[in-house]
């Protein structure tokens, strides 16, 4: 039997927060999109965490675009006979046959400083295959579905507003191709309404803000990973701004217990902020995975002086909702997400060089 990759304390975590949710996914056909990436990966071996520890039946088709290449670095998943893979475009891929209880979109790519080239491909692949997805649930009959949104829906918040509610009516500026990955995330979330009103399609919808975890990229656009790129690699950690935007970050395993939540016991169309409602500056993130890091603690560079009477810009959740009508909660601080993640990343370097 192979082991997970990510910790066992993280998959107990996960286990022990969702121990009565699994016995509704006994038996069941569960179709995923997106299995490969950040949120793919935590749920697969979610799901195979589960499967082994409390011997359910559980089924899952992952559709992937290579599942060839990811399964070059992750034979486990090959080997696995719960997962089947399906090659395809989100956009118009082929139906797999048969009944599927389940259906999971998280496939998306996220564009916070640059929209992808040509912008329009970027587009169409959120809208289409969202579209190609709840095409999908309905011919296959599926019970239950979960849209994984954007808390980029809400446009820039207000400064004057400390946490953003999902009734909040803020949008991206649409006259601007930045904000290409928010409209098409609102549009997504559009077929979603009219998909449940025309064909009684029960989406669930999550706005997921922002995370940490093993398997978050390093060398994109996500701040917190940037900065334990910097830490692991020697380097000052570099803040390219004033330090002052305000941020909240989820732990992965927190974020599983959230969508799998959400997925069986949310409502339909009644959307849940996703994320930590424990907001921190820029600065004092850097000052954390600092601080966190053993040994030498790495200089912290901000390119420019906060400007005075300037309120910061946030980017922070309201999780009333999920927290009052699902009981869900942030059960890993964020020292500790940030612990937990930096001692994956050590022990993985310490492997592979005693490899």
């Amino acid at each position: 039997m192979t082991a997970s990759r990510l910790p066992a304390a993280d998959l107990d975590h996960i286990l022990a927060h969702t121990a009565d949710l699994w016995s509704a996914l006994d038996g069941k056909r569960l179709f995923i999109t997106g299995g490969t990436g950040f949120f793919g990966i935590w749920l697969l071996e979610s799901l195979r965490h589960a499967r082994r520890s409390l011997g359910i039946d559980l089924q899952a088709t992952v559709l992937s675009r290579s599942p060839e290449s990811f399964l070059q670095r992750f034979p486990e998943f090959g080997a696995e006979p719960a997962i089947q893979w399906l090659s395809g475009d989100v956009r118009h891929f082929a139906f797999p046959a048969g009944h599927f209880d389940c259906v999971i979109h998280a496939a998306t790519e996220t564009y916070a400083r640059t929209p992808p080239t040509p912008p329009l491909a970027g587009f169409d692949s959120i809208v289409e295959g969202t579209r190609r997805v709840f095409d999908f649930a309905l011919r296959c009959g599926a019970s239950e579905v979960l849209l994984t949104s954007s808390g980029a829906i809400y446009g820039p918040q207000p400064t004057t507003l400390d946490h953003v509610p999902e009734d909040h009516r803020g949008a991206p500026d649409c006259t601007s191709s930045a904000a290409l990955y928010g409209e098409a995330k609102r549009t997504a979330e559009l077929l979603a309404a009219l998909y449940h009103e025309q064909h009684g399609l029960p989406v669930k919808i999550a706005r997921c803000f922002a995370f940490v975890g093993p398997y978050l990229a390093l060398d994109k656009h996500f701040a917190v990973g940037n900065f334990i790129a910097d830490a692991l690699h020697g380097r000052d950690i570099a803040i390219q701004g004033d330090g002052t935007p305000l941020r909240s970050y989820l732990h992965a395993a927190d974020l599983m217990i959230w969508l799998l939540t959400i997925l069986l016991r949310g409502e339909a169309l009644r959307p849940y902020n996703v994320g930590s409602d424990q907001a921190l500056s820029i600065a004092e993130l850097a000052h954390v995975v600092s601080d966190t890091l053993p040994g030498r603690k790495p200089h912290i560079c901000i390119a420019r002086t906060p400007e005075p009477d300037k309120r910061p810009i946030r980017y922070v959740p309201d999780i009333s909702r999920a927290r009052q009508e699902l009981g869900l909660a942030v059960r890993i601080p964020l020292g500790n997400a940030i612990q937990r993640t930096l001692d994956w990343h050590l022990q993985g370097k310490s492997s592979s060089s005693t490899s």
